[in-house]
């Protein structure tokens, strides 16, 4: 008799995800339409010492805002599934041996990859690592997503460079980190004026 209750409650919890956002390419829209991201995003300014912008755009790469994001299933004969590529998950795409480090270093031992604030607070965690490990800057989009998918010892040993494909994409990454940030400087004190209202009153 317990499956059921269980299974009521992976519904209950699926029904609250919360939808990507209708217009992703700008910052301001993805606040305005889920105040509660703008919440997570400045949680993870102030502990990680990240820009706002930053995680986001990377998180849109990896995910386009959809929190039960993975690889595609791949087949064999074209028919059979036999798996996929990585066991990355969530928002943040993050693999389970990356955020199983993620939660020993910080104790968030109920994180989960489906839920917004974690992911949110895994990059904040990663960028914030990644800037010890391999001296790049928080700001510096490009080459904090390269070590997003290389591995900071991939990063180190430059595994990159012979990836075409990647540069290109850790290259829309900082485009998008650019305007995301030009974005936000015209709509922060608004947000920041909400985010002030919800922290007192709310």
């Amino acid at each position: 008799m317990r499956a059921a209750p269980l299974a009521l409650a992976v519904v209950l919890l699926s029904g609250c995800a919360a939808s990507p956002p209708k217009d992703p390419d700008n910052i301001c829209s993805i606040f305005n339409e889920h105040r509660s991201w703008y919440d997570a995003a400045v949680d993870a300014r102030d502990k990680w010492g990240v820009p706002v912008h930053v995680p986001l755009a990377m998180m849109y790469q990896e995910s386009s805002f959809k929190h039960d994001a993975a690889p595609p299933m791949e087949y064999f004969l074209g028919f059979i599934p036999i798996g996929r590529a990585s066991d990355a998950y969530g928002y943040a795409q993050a693999k389970t041996m990356t955020w199983d480090d993620y939660v020993r270093e910080t104790g968030n031992s109920w994180s989960s990859r489906s839920d917004f604030d974690d992911a949110m607070d895994f990059m904040g965690w990663f960028i914030s690592k990644t800037h010890k490990i391999n001296g790049v800057s928080k700001w510096d989009a490009k080459n904090l997503y390269l070590n997003y998918h290389e591995g900071w010892g991939g990063f180190k040993r430059g595994s990159y460079r012979s990836k075409r494909w990647l540069i290109k994409v850790s290259d829309k990454v900082e485009a998008r980190a650019k305007r995301y940030a030009i974005q936000y400087r015209g709509c922060k004190d608004e947000l920041d004026s909400s985010w002030l209202w919800r922290l007192f009153f709310g």
